[in-house]
């Protein structure tokens, strides 16, 4: 993804693209990419926007020089890392719509709960069926019967953020928060953090640790050579499962959106020419059936993310 500058300079192009009509190749990568990250505005229709086709986000800080920029050493994520601009971005005010959505709900629905009151209609019921499987299918058997109770509103809560982010970025005009990787980041974050506090909790601070090599009967200068390696390679999975988790939900999310941003370039592509009138109907069709499966992996990646929590728990309270 572009840094600070390349951003500002991207969003110039596309509006001296705009006003050359077509000047631009929506084919670019950049180009394309452009529609599914996170940006200072929302694109809409021109004709809500005053003709410019964004909607800008009012800003706090409105200099153009980063405060931070964090780089990992490997190129394909130091460009999905932006700078730290400490500026308000459109996922995040994603973000907060879906945890201020999933509060409301789910308070609305505990309090009907524990008012003895039953659960009325269709939506009602797929709630409550939802949650009924993330508690038998997810939670008990991957954490356990007596502990799950404790990790239960986590997950819980993991999966109807998740899913929530998810299904935005199927509504025009919005964006999925989970095509960054400073939202899947640091869902992982929180994760790692619960498995290591959920562990050292159990078998306290030095037995947690100690755990993450099996327990082996070994001659003892064997012991010495082996076990210190199996402990360096223990504690690096336990890294690299919980980066595996961020980059999953990115990388299913970000080709999703980018696949459809390529269906409907093809439009643009064939806007001034006669082969729009079959390009256009073709793209379309396309474009709403790949949304229907987006819509499935929504649902399928909260579901991975919640199973992959509560299964990373269990394994720190279950070692070995």
């Amino acid at each position: 993804m572009a840094k600070s500058g390349e951003k500002h300079d991207h969003g110039e192009h596309d509006d001296a693209a705009a006003e050359g009509h077509g000047a631009h190749d929506p084919f670019d990568a950049g180009h394309l990419i452009g529609h599914v990250k996170d940006a200072t505005y929302f694109e809409v229709p021109r004709m809500l926007s005053g003709g410019t086709g964004k909607l800008v986000i009012p800003q706090i800080r409105n200099s153009l020089e980063p405060i931070a920029t964090i780089s990992v050493g490997f190129k394909p994520v130091d460009d999905m890392i932006e700078p730290f601009e400490g500026k308000i971005t459109k996922f995040m005010v994603l973000e907060v719509v879906a945890a201020t959505l999933v509060a409301f709900v789910f308070i609305r629905l505990a309090g009907q709960m524990k008012g003895g009151e039953r659960p009325r209609g269709r939506v009602w019921n797929l709630l409550e069926a939802l949650l009924v499987f993330i508690r038998d299918e997810v939670a008990r058997p991957c954490i356990g019967e007596h502990e799950a109770k404790k990790f239960l509103p986590l997950i819980w809560t993991i999966f109807f953020f998740v899913l929530g982010c998810n299904l935005l970025g199927l509504v025009p005009w919005l964006g999925s928060p989970t095509g960054a990787l400073a939202t899947t980041g640091t869902l992982a974050l929180i994760t790692f953090l619960c498995v290591i506090g959920a562990g050292m909790a159990k078998m306290g601070p030095v037995g947690f640790w100690f755990a993450q090599v099996p327990s082996m009967e070994l001659p003892l200068p064997l012991a010495i050579v082996l076990k210190p390696m199996i402990f360096a390679i223990e504690v690096m999975g336990l890294f690299i499962k919980h980066f595996v988790l961020a980059m999953r939900l990115l990388a299913n999310m970000t080709a999703g959106h980018l696949v459809l941003a390529v269906l409907l370039a093809f439009i643009a592509a064939s806007w001034q020419s006669m082969a729009v009138w079959g390009v256009a109907p073709a793209s379309i069709l396309g474009a709403t059936a790949f949304s229907m499966l987006e819509l499935f992996v929504a649902f399928l990646q909260a579901y991975i993310f919640a199973f992959l929590t509560a299964l990373f728990i269990g394994m720190a309270v279950h070692p070995h």
